[in-house]
């Protein structure tokens, strides 16, 4: 939720913001209206309260004469009064539902545009030419079979398309994934969590995943749960209502859950192997900050990033993610993709995104800076999305004989193994 001090004071930034999100600008003009009336039936519902508790202090004093004429005045107010607060609290409502469908505020230096429109900040790493080494790559599912480590097949029998099972070293392989991601966080100074995979309305709404996301989230009715798309949102919610020391910022936490995702939209693509799936395992890492300090946690978490990826030996390139595909919460969003043999093109692993104040306001997550009481600014940065970490691994470390090479960062965690290797059928 942005500020509505912001918004009075200049709207023609947050129309501007809208426009570069493709999304409707005359929801500004629509809350600006919203919020006028607010604050003015709120005025008019603290003066007639004024004027009636000032009325109730006469009418003890008066004479009889007098009492029936006022006591027939505080009943004319007593009816103001109600009808006032009920435009006061219709007024609250509809300001608050628009609020709430209102986009955060884009960073300045974002490039306007959609899904492509992108712009390529760093590349790290060296493609490998298998065609000098004498083989052609083979894709992640039929190296992932022949290791014994992917089923998709009987995952589709089980749960249907987009599900699979790690199995033998492929489940090794995410607990060793996992292990050094958590170690990495952990030394970085983040607190490892265990979160909630499901959540209610408050939290997944409060850290605007049901705008435009709410078609992706899984939604139990009966109980009126979601099930978490990340772990963001059941860290988001972990301060909620609470005011925050300023002194103790940043706090940061290192989130590992099942993520779930319908994956709505995505028909035909992605469709072979565990690169789009429904669930999947990831580490996430959540800052709390003072607002002052979010760009550069926000360029901090992006380094983490980088120092993950490039430990797992991978190339990869850095992107500044363009305005229309910031998704609702984001001011600003930095993707790192990584490079995929099999399809030639960079694909997404990890985003850092910075949300400001957005998440904090509409979660009521504040500080307390001396005597000052204000929303702080909450960041959060995928460290290591299962499925698809173990999509690029596979397919950038493969050798010419279908065994895969293990980074040196994971050997540790896979008691020392340097190869992956086929297993006899």
């Amino acid at each position: 939720m942005i500020d509505l001090r912001l918004l009075r004071e200049d709207p023609d930034r947050v129309r501007a913001s809208q426009r570069a999100r493709g999304e409707d600008v005359a929801l500004v003009d629509a809350l600006l209206s919203a919020d006028e009336r607010r604050r003015s039936s709120g005025v008019r519902f603290d003066e007639l309260r004024s004027e009636q508790k000032s009325l109730g202090k006469l009418i003890p004093k008066a004479t009889p004469e007098e009492r029936a004429e006022l006591l027939q005045k505080a009943e004319q107010l007593k009816a103001d009064v109600k009808a006032a607060e009920a435009a006061q609290n219709d007024a609250d409502d509809e300001t608050k539902r628009l609020a709430l469908q209102l986009g955060n505020l884009v960073h300045p230096d974002v490039p306007v545009g959609g899904e492509e429109d992108f712009v390529v900040l760093e590349t790290h790493g060296t493609i490998r030419d298998f065609g000098a080494e004498g083989f052609e790559p083979k894709d992640h599912l039929e190296l992932g079979e022949a290791l014994g480590a992917i089923d998709v097949e009987r995952g589709a029998k089980v749960s249907g398309s987009r599900f699979y099972y790690l199995t033998g070293v492929g489940a090794l392989l995410e607990l060793a994934l996992v292990n050094a991601a958590i170690a990495q966080a952990t030394e970085a100074g983040f607190t490892p969590m265990l979160t909630p995979a499901l959540v209610r309305p408050r939290a997944m709404e409060g850290t605007g995943f049901l705008g435009q996301a709410a078609e992706n989230v899984y939604h139990l009715e009966k109980d009126d749960y979601y099930l978490v798309g990340t772990s963001e949102v059941p860290l988001a919610a972990y301060h909620m209502d609470e005011i925050l020391d300023a002194d103790k910022l940043p706090l940061r936490y290192a989130g590992f859950s099942p993520c779930f995702r319908r994956e709505a939209g995505t028909y035909g693509k992605d469709t072979r192997g565990i690169f789009r799936v429904h669930q999947f395992d990831k580490v996430e890492m959540f800052s709390y900050v003072a607002p002052e300090d979010a760009e550069n946690e926000h360029k901090r978490l992006l380094d983490w990033e980088k120092q993950w990826l490039t430990g797992l030996e991978l190339p990869f390139q850095v992107i500044d993610v363009a305005s229309g595909d910031l998704g609702s919460s984001a001011s600003r969003k930095y993707d790192c993709e990584a490079w995929i043999p099999t399809q030639g093109k960079y694909r997404e692993l990890t985003s850092a995104s910075n949300c400001d104040g957005f998440q904090a306001r509409r979660l009521s997550v504040r500080m307390r800076d001396g005597k000052k009481v204000q929303p702080l600014a909450t960041l959060n940065g995928t460290l290591c999305a299962v499925p698809r970490t173990i999509v690029a691994i596979l397919e950038n470390h493969q050798l010419a004989d279908g065994s895969v090479r293990v980074p040196e960062v994971l050997r540790p965690y896979l008691g020392g193994r340097e190869l992956l290797e086929p297993v006899a059928k």
